[in-house]
Parts: C-alpha cells; sequence; structure tokens
C-alpha cells in the first residue's frame, strides 16, 4: 500500500510537472481566466487520482493531458483569431481617462471605488487627478499611468544618454563552473582561472558566485555566508 501511494504520488507530481512546463510560463497571478480554470481543473484531478486507488493512475494523467492539449490548442487559435482571444482572454478596460473615473465600466465590471482607490495608493497615487490612465487588465491587474507631470523625471527628460542595461553571465556557482554560459561570453577556461588566480582565489571552489558583465568578473567568495553567520548579532 505504501509503495503504491509512493509510485502513484511521484508519477502525478513529474506528470503534472511536465504539464504545468508544457502549458508555458505564466505567473499566477497573470493567468487568463481560461487558463486558471484548466489549471484548477488539472488540480481537482491530480487530487483525485491520489486519493482514490481504486481509479488508476493513468486516467488522471490521460484526462490532463487532454486538458494541456486543449490549452494549447486554444491558445494557438487565439494567436490567429483576434475575436476569438477577446472572447477566451477578455479585453482590458479603461477605469481612469484624463483624470476622470469611468462610472460605466466600474459598475459594468464590478470594481469599486475603494477596490481602485486602494490600487492607487500602492502605487503611491493619492489623487485620481493625478492618473491619466487606469487600465484594468484581463488577468485583473490594474495598470496606472500618471499624467506626465507627475511622473518620475526620466534620462530622456533632462536630454541625458544613459548605458544600455547588461545582465551579467553567471560563471561560477557555488564553486560549479558553468561551461556553457562561459563558451557564449567568448572567454576561455584559462582566462577565468587566470582572473581568479589574479584575484587571490586558488580555484573555483573557493567562489561562492562569479558574474561577467563584458567589463568586470564580479566574485563573492564561497565563505562569506559563513563568517557573517559567525559575526555576534549586534545590541
Amino acid at each position: 500500500m505504501i509503495w503504491t501511494l509512493f509510485i502513484r504520488t511521484l508519477f502525478t507530481y513529474v506528470f503534472v510537472f511536465a504539464a504545468l512546463r508544457i502549458m508555458g510560463k505564466r505567473e499566477i497571478g497573470k493567468l487568463s481566466v481560461f487558463d486558471l480554470v484548466v489549471s484548477i481543473m488539472i488540480a481537482e484531478i491530480s487530487a483525485v487520482a491520489l486519493q482514490d486507488l481504486k481509479i488508476p493512475v493513468w486516467h488522471g494523467a490521460f484526462i490532463i493531458g487532454l486538458l494541456v492539449l486543449l490549452q494549447i490548442g486554444v491558445s494557438l487559435l487565439t494567436l490567429n483569431s483576434r475575436r476569438l482571444h477577446d472572447i477566451v482572454e477578455g479585453k482590458p478596460t479603461v477605469l481612469i481617462a484624463n483624470g476622470e473615473v469611468n462610472d460605466s465600466e466600474m459598475k459594468r465590471t464590478r470594481y469599486s471605488m475603494s477596490d481602485l482607490l486602494m490600487q492607487l495608493r500602492d502605487k503611491e497615487i493619492t489623487n485620481i487627478a493625478d492618473v491619466e490612465f487606469a487600465i484594468l487588465e484581463t488577468s485583473g491587474k490594474l495598470s496606472v499611468f500618471p499624467k506626465a507631470e507627475h511622473r518620475p523625471i526620466s534620462a530622456d527628460d533632462l536630454g541625458m544618454v544613459v548605458k544600455p542595461t547588461i545582465i551579467p553571465t553567471s560563471l561560477i556557482v557555488s564553486g560549479e563552473i558553468i561551461y556553457d554560459k562561459l563558451a557564449a561570453t567568448g572567454k576561455s577556461l584559462a582566462w577565468l582561472q587566470e582572473q581568479l588566480t589574479a584575484q587571490g582565489y586558488s580555484s573555483e571552489k573557493d567562489v561562492f558566485y562569479a558574474s561577467w558583465d563584458g567589463i568586470t568578473l564580479h566574485i563573492d567568495r564561497l565563505d562569506n555566508m559563513s563568517k557573517v553567520q559567525k559575526q555576534d548579532p549586534p545590541l
């Protein structure tokens, strides 16, 4: 019995994990209604398959597989049909335009003023008149665009030229060299070892994390965390 439960649990976990990976990457808070329904059904079917041992585990796997195919099929169709996309995903709703609340859309979406004001405060906006547009997205998120005079000053406003953001490439993690990323940077293993030696490291095993931003190799020593933990707490 115990081994049966273990095998069913392991199989269900792996299968559901694979199914969700196939369905794509989306945050839970950004799921459409259709995606949310499919996710809930998968969760319910998985729970039933684990609780009722009389049901063959492949029955649940078959239903989950059908749901994944349905979700992928509908997603592909909505990419090619704007009308179907609006039916399945819905349309964004403008709740505030030019500092004025759209009363009719508020009623249609059953969005109260308390909800609206709370969302605005969460974005550090206290006055509706300061808002150019507030759009209720299909995921339920409220996108807020302040009026030009209330936006933070940007480099573009000042006519300044700034350097583009560069995402550093991880080369060493927990003492292990990530060879594919090292190759992607165009650097060799000999170069990395030379850089480590120049900064006083005898081996990559002494490095907790190292990243390359195209100019500088940033290195964090492996024993930094242990040293911090050994320090006496502040009084």
